[in-house]
């Protein structure tokens, strides 16, 4: 029988070296795991934010949290993890006056970090279908598309476990170095293609998809637990782009198409 990457993944500190662990081509690579602490460990919430001055002020996220509620976001974990996650940690430092505002920025490769909005909207309607815990959390949810890492650091603070996959090493190490002051224990960085997404941490919870493509994979739906919901950016029949719903049900898919998005597109492969 197959086993799971071990749990909690910490993320390397210190100074200590870094070696990349080989990989077959098309294949996930999980990033290093820490050996298994005896403590018990921490709830999955994003470390302390400072709360001083400019950027890293809590008010300054506050501000936008009470935008995005106004604009009709309701899930307050939603909303707390908003206010939690220090954006401007996750852009480049040219653009970083810009972070709270509600709008994507490139973050290298052609790639960009979503609107705050949007990344508020796509796990509030994840949270509405997803498989949750008794504690309110969301159980493992497996993102596609890591890019910065800001939304895996959004998902630690509202699910049990996240798995995100990104396709270009340059980002999953940018990811990396974003995160690792964080010390999320409950996030896996996985370097592979997106499109196949991860069956050795299956099933999942929820499946959110920062790319967007034709249809859904095959593969995502296979790895979707039963009762659990896939959240991605499809392209519709006049060929712009929309959110898509589909939860997993005894009865089979049932799919529902949402409000128009603009997201990257979705590729295989690994670059």
């Amino acid at each position: 029988m197959k086993q799971r990457p071990s749990f909690p993944a910490r993320m390397p500190t210190g100074d200590a070296p870094k070696s990349k662990p080989p990989h077959r081509p098309g294949t996930a690579t999980p990033a290093p795991v820490a050996p298994r602490q005896t403590q018990r460990p921490r709830d999955p919430v994003v470390a302390s934010v400072p709360s001083g001055l400019g950027l890293d002020s809590s008010a300054v996220r506050a501000s936008m949290v009470r935008k995005l509620a106004a604009s009709g976001l309701s899930d307050a974990q939603v909303l707390a993890a908003m206010g939690q996650v220090p954006r401007h940690q996750f852009v480049d430092s040219a653009l970083v006056t810009q972070a709270y505002e509600d709008t994507s920025l490139p973050i290298g490769l052609g790639q960009t970090i979503s609107k705050p909005s949007v990344v508020a909207r796509m796990i509030e309607l994840l949270r509405q279908g997803a498989l949750m815990q008794a504690n309110g959390l969301m159980g493992r949810v497996l993102e596609i598309g890591t890019g910065c890492g800001y939304q895996a650091a959004v998902l630690s603070c509202v699910a049990r476990e996240v798995y995100s996959i990104e396709r270009l090493r340059g980002l999953h190490d940018k990811a990396r170095d974003n995160l690792r002051p964080m010390r999320l224990p409950n996030v896996h960085l996985l370097f592979g293609d997106g499109m196949l997404g991860y069956a050795k941490g299956a099933p999942y919870a929820a499946i959110i998809a920062a790319a967007g493509g034709e249809a859904v994979p095959q593969a995502w739906i296979d790895q979707l637990a039963l009762g659990g919901r896939v959240i991605a950016p499809t392209v519709t029949a006049n060929g712009q782009q929309a959110l898509v719903v589909i939860d997993k049900t005894a009865q089979g898919l049932k799919q529902q198409q949402l409000e128009a998005v603009h997201f990257v597109p979705l590729k295989s492969g690994i670059a």
